[in-house]
C-alpha cells in the first residue's frame, strides 16, 4: 500500500484540547484491576503515575468507529490507512500530581509524522505531545509514540526477541487473561479490537492471540516501582519492542539503577518485550 507522506505531514501542528475531572471511582477500579489493596480514594488524593490515561477519553459515536474499533482515520490523528496500529512507547515528566476531584485539561499537538521502510514493510510513526494541567497548573508533560504498519504477508514470521536481563531485584508474574484485558479496555474506553476480539485479532490482523495493551504494561512497570519503593516518580520512558499476547504469562521486572529504576517486561520465553526506566526522587 502506497503511503502519501506529504499528505500525512499536513497534520503536523494540529491541536486538540480536552477537559475532564479526576473521578474517584476510576481510581478504585484501576486499583482492583491491578490487584492492589488500596484504601478508597478521597478528594485530594494524588493520582498515581500513568493513571491519567483513564482521563480525556474520546467518546466516539458507534457509527464513527472504523473496522478495528478505533475512531475512523482522519480526525485529530492523521488518516494512516495501514491496518495495524500500536502504542509504541512514550516519555513523561511528572511536574506535580493530579488529584482526585479536580478539573484537569490536556492540550495535545501532532508534533511529527514520519514514514520509514523496514523489514516488515512501510511504517508510519506519529508523535503526539500532551501538556496536562490541574487546578494548580502544569502537572504532566508527555510524548506518545504511535506506529502504523501493514498486515503481515502470508507465512511471515516475526523475528525472535532478544533475551531479557536476568538480574531483577523486583519481579511480578502477570497472567493476561481475557478479563484483565477487558477491564483495562473498559477503564480507558479503548475499543481497539486487538485487545478483546480473538477472532478479529487472529483472522484479520494475523496475531496468535489477544494483545496486551502497551499502556497497561507501562502502568504495571510503574506499579512494580510503587510496590517496592516509596520514592516519587519524576520521569518515565518506555519502549515496546515486541507484542505480548494472552497466550502465556509475562514477567514485570525491575532493579534500582542510575537515577532511579531500570524496568523491563519479559515473555514466558525469556525474551525482552518492553524496556523502560524511571527517574525517582
Amino acid at each position: 500500500m502506497r503511503v502519501d507522506a506529504e499528505h500525512l505531514r499536513g497534520w503536523i501542528g494540529r491541536r486538540e484540547t480536552t477537559e475532564d475531572r479526576v473521578d474517584p471511582w476510576r481510581l478504585a477500579a484501576m486499583s482492583a484491576t491491578l490487584d492492589r489493596d488500596d484504601p478508597a480514594p478521597r478528594d485530594g488524593d494524588p493520582l498515581p503515575p500513568l493513571w491519567h490515561w483513564m482521563c480525556f477519553l474520546p467518546a466516539t459515536r458507534q457509527s464513527e468507529l472504523g473496522p478495528d474499533g478505533h475512531a475512523r482515520r482522519g480526525g485529530f490523528l492523521p488518516p494512516v490507512e495501514l491496518p495495524r496500529r500500536m502504542w509504541a512507547g512514550g516519555r513523561l515528566r511528572f511536574v506535580q500530581p493530579l488529584r482526585v476531584g479536580e478539573h484537569v485539561t490536556r492540550e495535545s499537538t501532532i508534533a511529527d509524522v514520519s514514514v520509514k521502510e523496514g523489514r516488515a514493510g512501510t511504517l508510519v510513526f506519529v508523535l503526539v505531545r500532551h501538556a496536562i494541567s490541574g487546578e494548580d497548573g502544569p502537572a504532566i508533560e508527555e510524548e506518545h509514540d504511535i506506529v502504523y504498519r501493514a498486515a503481515p504477508a502470508p507465512g511471515e514470521a516475526s523475528p525472535p526477541p532478544r533475551p531479557a536481563r536476568a538480574d531483577a531485584a523486583w519481579s511480578r508474574t502477570v497472567v493476561p487473561d481475557d478479563v484483565l484485558l477487558f477491564r483495562y479496555s473498559a477503564l480507558t474506553f479503548n475499543g481497539h479490537r486487538i485487545h478483546y476480539d480473538r477472532r478479529y485479532v487472529t483472522e484479520v490482523e494475523g496475531y496468535p492471540g489477544l494483545i496486551v495493551h502497551g499502556p497497561l504494561m507501562a502502568t504495571l512497570l510503574l506499579d512494580l516501582v510503587r510496590r517496592n519503593s516509596a520514592r516519587e516518580v519524576a520521569s518515565f520512558r518506555f519502549r515496546a519492542l515486541a507484542p505480548v499476547f494472552d497466550t502465556s504469562p509475562f514477567h514485570v521486572r525491575g532493579a534500582p539503577g542510575g537515577a532511579g529504576a531500570e524496568l523491563w517486561i519479559a515473555g514466558a520465553d525469556g525474551g525482552l518485550r518492553v524496556e523502560a526506566d524511571a527517574v525517582l526522587l
